[in-house]
């Protein structure tokens, strides 16, 4: 989620508007709206100062406004609760081991995300159980999402032809 959704997820979630935002940041209020909707459409972002203060009024770190830099663990960490804001990534404890699950309330977000994990659950346990190679695992990851496309059309058409055959 880019800086502006981020803006327009905070705003929204605290039920405000943005003439409202604009005012709390010290714009005037004849443009405050106008600015506002500028940062969220993301036809301006805002500088580091302004963010500083959208921050303040939402209660939350600048950080969690801002994209995250994956190369950090605060990075990380707010990335993770954008997937758990955006597509319903919980934690858990389970039997003592800290575990990323998925919420099942979120209808067709569970399933697509079940679905993709799911999928890299698959080729991890390969790799595990030496079924595949380092190399294709890496392969396998690195043309996601392609890989299993052509797998599910290789496995339509086998359906395809085996009825076909039945009905000749």
């Amino acid at each position: 989620m880019a800086t502006d959704e981020r803006i327009k997820f905070h705003r929204k979630q605290r039920d405000i508007t943005q003439k409202y935002l604009g005012m709390s940041i010290d714009f005037d209020e004849k443009n405050a709206d106008v600015r506002i909707a500028q940062y969220e459409s993301g036809k301006r972002t805002p500088k580091e100062d302004i963010l500083n203060k959208i921050a303040k009024v939402f209660d939350v770190s600048p950080k969690a406004l801002d994209v995250p830099d994956i190369d950090s663990y605060e990075g990380i960490m707010h990335t993770l609760f954008t997937l758990e804001d955006l597509y319903g990534l919980q934690i858990n404890n389970i039997d003592g081991e800290i575990c990323l699950t998925l919420d099942k309330t979120k209808g067709h977000t569970y399933l697509s995300m079940f679905e993709m994990l799911n999928a890299w659950y698959k080729e991890s346990s390969k790799l595990k159980f030496d079924e595949i190679t380092k190399d294709e695992y890496d392969y396998w990851r690195y043309n996601y999402p392609r890989i299993e496309e052509e797998r599910t059309k290789a496995k339509l058409d086998t359906v395809r032809a085996e009825r076909a055959a039945l009905n000749t």
